[in-house]
């Protein structure tokens, strides 16, 4: 799992070029009328625009990920009715709005009634698999191509992949539950939920389970992870490529290791997130730096060293995962840690040669495991009237 960074207690921490909450991007002030102002509640993220909600927007508390499969008699046209569907309803929702009435009759709801408690700065980012490209009789994009196997990789093909994947974010965790269900029964007929995923965030975004500090690597600006208005990724303008992994934390086992090896295993403080070289989060490390026995100070196998940017050809990504915590397995370990997302405009110089480094030698590797994948394309995002993917499914 790429990291530059150490590992935070709402997000993991992996990844090469970025680790990522907090980024830029923001709410614009707009309520819903008649309803008092709320910072928590009514704040609305616009929907329409370049480039999708969801990439460049600050992490809100609570999300939903879930992947879709098209039916299999589902073409191009099928593919672009349902984006139609789904964009129109995700363009009211994300204003705290009802759906029209002809969305409310196709997915047997009632147009009059608003679905969760105001827009509570609700984000829905759709993206698709390679799956959506052969329905629709396109040729994917290169950058798609699947990615390589992993040592101590443990997937689940049923927890990965998908033909389309929808990302729902929100500062209420009613509304993301009540967008998901709107958008599973517009897709009746023409997709069904392969899986999904909840996750959680501390209202700072600031730390991930393992009780790291999250959010200081990823990249500045923000938006050099968006796809050009250029060949080959023209049709994809605004967009960007996501791996999703589903990392679980050996928490049993790391919570016992004294601090000074947690944070010798990350190569950065707990209580501050500052690299052991240096004075402040921000600091710039200094893997040069050795200790009285000749040691370097942040240890050749750490987390921080093997991920960071630097030593992995520059590469970039904007990390922007959620916590998750499924209760106990089996054995009585948790089932909990890191839904792991990283945007790139090209997993396989980001993403692919970061993650081998790591799974090669990271410290951070003996308490994690790696239990799903996921490779998505996202479009770039659409004006009023417009839908997701039209350039890709028209152009």
């Amino acid at each position: 799992m790429p990291a530059e960074h150490p590992l935070s207690r709402r997000g993991l921490l992996a990844v090469g070029a970025g680790t990522g909450a907090f980024v830029a991007g923001g709410l614009a002030g707009a309520t819903v009328p008649g309803r008092a102002r709320s910072p928590h509640v009514d704040p609305v993220v616009p929907f329409h625009g370049p480039h999708q909600a969801g990439i460049l927007t600050r992490r809100q508390p609570y999300a939903l990920l879930a992947a879709f499969d098209l039916r299999p008699a589902v073409d191009r046209a099928g593919t672009a009715d349902l984006l139609r569907r789904w964009t129109d309803a995700a363009a009211r929702l994300t204003r705290g709005e009802p759906l029209d009435a002809g969305s409310a009759a196709a997915a047997g709801l009632d147009a009059d009634v608003p679905l969760g408690a105001g827009p509570a700065a609700l984000t829905v980012t759709v993206a698709f698999g390679s799956g959506l490209f052969a329905a629709a009789g396109l040729a994917p994009p290169a950058a798609l191509r699947p990615i390589p196997a992993f040592p101590g990789d443990e997937l689940d093909p049923a927890r990965g992949d998908g033909d389309l994947l929808v990302q729902l974010a929100a500062d209420d965790p009613i509304v993301v539950t009540a967008a998901l269900g709107v958008l599973r029964r517009l897709a009746r007929g023409l997709a069904r939920e392969r899986w999904r995923m909840r996750g959680f965030a501390s209202p700072d975004s600031r730390r991930n389970l393992m009780g790291q500090i999250d959010g200081t690597a990823n990249p500045v600006p923000a938006d050099q992870v968006l796809l050009p208005r250029t060949a080959p990724s023209a049709r994809l303008a605004g967009g960007s490529f996501l791996v999703l992994r589903r990392i679980r934390m050996l928490l049993d086992h790391w919570e016992t290791l004294p601090r000074a090896h947690r944070e010798q295993v990350i190569g950065r403080r707990l209580a501050d997130g500052a690299p052991l070289t240096g004075a402040a989060e921000h600091t710039p490390a200094d893997f040069d730096a050795v200790g009285p026995g000749g040691a370097p100070v942040i240890a050749a196998n750490a987390h921080i060293r093997l991920g960071t940017a630097g030593f992995n050809g520059g590469a970039t990504m904007l990390r922007r995962g959620w916590s998750y915590d499924d209760g106990p397995r089996s054995d009585g370990s948790p089932d909990a840690g890191l839904l792991f997302l990283a945007w790139q405009r090209d997993p396989h110089t980001a993403f692919v040669p970061v993650q081998q480094r790591l799974a090669r030698g990271d410290a951070l590797s003996r308490y994690t495991v790696h239990e799903a994948s996921g490779l998505y394309a996202a479009p770039g995002g659409c004006a009023p009237g417009d839908y997701l993917g039209q350039a890709l499914l028209e152009g």
